[in-house]
């Protein structure tokens, strides 16, 4: 089974989504056979690479609200990561443009697949909301990248440069073309999608329900004593 999930490293409701899809694949009875493969996407392609203020001065900008009632917004966030064993610090982090750590995340990919990818998304999403780390900083990206065994030599040719860029785009119009408008969004084995951060209980029901689509239980309508069958040891003819 494979899970892509969209979603961006500066997005509260997609790291509070993955660990209740997480949840859910812990109660899952075939999760070693669920690969998870995280797509991207940008919530502000427009962001700056070199941050200047706090995501609540942004908030409060962009809904106008002010800076406590943009303060207030985040708390509520928080409480709900509490809720899921995450530690926010949203009012430490940074608005800011999030391209290269996609590419980094694609880079993770390509050199160690899904598991490797996992682990520099992981890390990423705690960089920025349980550390408040500047994630558009390439020495930041660095550091998270190689920390969790990237080759050093390869991350700085990637960031050094524009590699991965057009899978960038290419995950955020394939998430257009399945008429995704926000993140996280998750599409299971390409056939059923799931909007948002829903509860670990609606994640699992869609697991079973994709597993079951995709291994059909064949139902015996006839058969027993009495029927002519050919088995290992010949026909009874």
């Amino acid at each position: 089974m494979l899970i892509e999930i969209w979603s961006d490293v500066v997005c509260p409701w997609c790291y509070i989504g993955k660990r209740r899809l997480e949840k859910a694949l812990a109660g899952f009875e075939h999760a070693d056979e669920v690969e998870v493969r995280w797509r991207s996407f940008q919530l502000d392609p427009g962001a700056p690479t070199e941050p200047t203020e706090p995501t609540a001065t942004m908030l409060a900008r962009k809904y106008g609200q002010t800076p406590q009632g943009a303060r207030q917004m985040q708390d509520q966030v928080e409480a709900v990561a509490a809720e899921e064993g995450l530690v926010f610090r949203l009012g430490d982090t940074l608005h800011l443009n999030t391209v290269d750590a996609h590419r980094v995340i694609h880079l993770a990919h390509e050199l160690g697949g899904s598991d490797l990818q996992g682990r520099v998304k992981e890390a990423l999403l705690d960089a920025y909301f349980a550390r408040g780390r500047n994630v558009a900083d390439h020495a930041v990206l660095r550091e998270v990248a190689v920390a969790c065994g990237l080759d050093a030599a390869r991350v700085d040719e990637v960031l050094a440069g524009s590699a991965y860029t057009d899978e960038v785009w290419a995950d955020m119009e394939q998430a257009q073309a399945y008429g995704a408008s926000g993140v996280p969004f998750f599409v299971v084995d390409q056939r059923y999608g799931v909007s948002g951060a829903q509860p670990a209980e609606a994640f699992a029901q869609v697991l079973e329900r994709a597993w079951a689509d995709a291994h059909p239980v064949v139902q015996v309508l006839a058969g027993g004593p009495g029927g002519d069958v050919c088995g290992p040891d010949g026909c009874p003819v």
